[in-house]
């Protein structure tokens, strides 16, 4: 089976800026009934480095379209671009999620944002900063906690390199649900990582795959996939009927 790294993304996206650089754009994929829909950010990952865009996770999310979202996936800027590093992606992130109340036929309570390694710290983060209206979080493999994954030099030493000399501002508590979905195998960003998070969060669900390495979480031919679309609905049908 190709890795889902190299297979061309699927056609279907609607590219819409959310600001003025060339970076700050989203790809919105709709479900072919009629809205208002629940909503995925869908945030990419690849140590937020220039190279890694977000046309990796387009199965994923025309996937999630499939299964009855609207997926909005956002693309910003990386390490490399001018504004690229953690003050000027986590802005992205929070603009172009802002850009959601603009569309027609999205169902605003209820939306859920998901993110994938290096993009599933921003999904938390945004959910930290409380200005988004969000359901909940799935994160992906996250790279959930910035310091203990310095200590690990996860990326030979990109988290120093993405937060450029700051701080990491601390994520939790985070007042909506999250959900950690992450393989025990992982060798890119390890399993410890999610296990540590949500062992010091009261709000953080963790559910290990067994098995699975990084990127079964965004292939929709894996056997793990269904337990990331599982982990969406949890989050977007509770908050329909709270």
């Amino acid at each position: 089976m190709q890795d889902i790294l190299e297979l061309a993304p699927p056609p279907g996206g609607t590219r819409i800026p959310y600001g003025n650089d060339p970076n700050q754009f989203g790809e919105l994929r709709l479900p072919a009934v009629p809205g208002p829909h629940p909503v995925v950010i869908f945030i990419h990952g690849g140590f937020w480095r220039e190279k890694y865009t977000l046309d990796h996770a387009a199965h994923a999310c025309q996937a999630l379209a499939d299964a009855g979202y609207a997926v909005w996936s956002l693309e910003y800027r990386r390490i490399g671009q001018p504004g690229g590093g953690h003050t000027g992606t986590t802005a992205d992130i929070e603009a172009g999620a802002g850009f959601l109340a603009a569309m027609p036929d999205m169902d605003l309570f209820r939306v859920v944002a998901v993110g994938h390694s290096a993009g599933g710290y921003l999904a938390l983060w945004l959910a930290s900063r409380g200005r988004i209206p969000l359901a909940g979080v799935v994160a992906l493999a996250p790279v959930a906690d910035l310091e203990y994954a310095r200590k690990l030099r996860l990326g030979d030493g990109v988290v120093e390199q993405f937060l450029g000399g700051t701080t990491p501002p601390p994520l939790q508590p985070i007042l909506v649900p999250q959900i950690l979905v992450h393989g025990t195998l992982d060798d890119v960003v390890p399993f410890e990582i999610s296990r540590r998070f949500a062992d010091a969060s009261t709000n953080s669900t963790l559910t290990p795959l067994p098995g699975a390495c990084h990127f079964e979480v965004i292939d929709p031919r894996s056997k793990e996939w269904p337990c990331v679309v599982a982990a969406i609905a949890t989050l977007s049908l509770k908050s329909a009927t709270s």
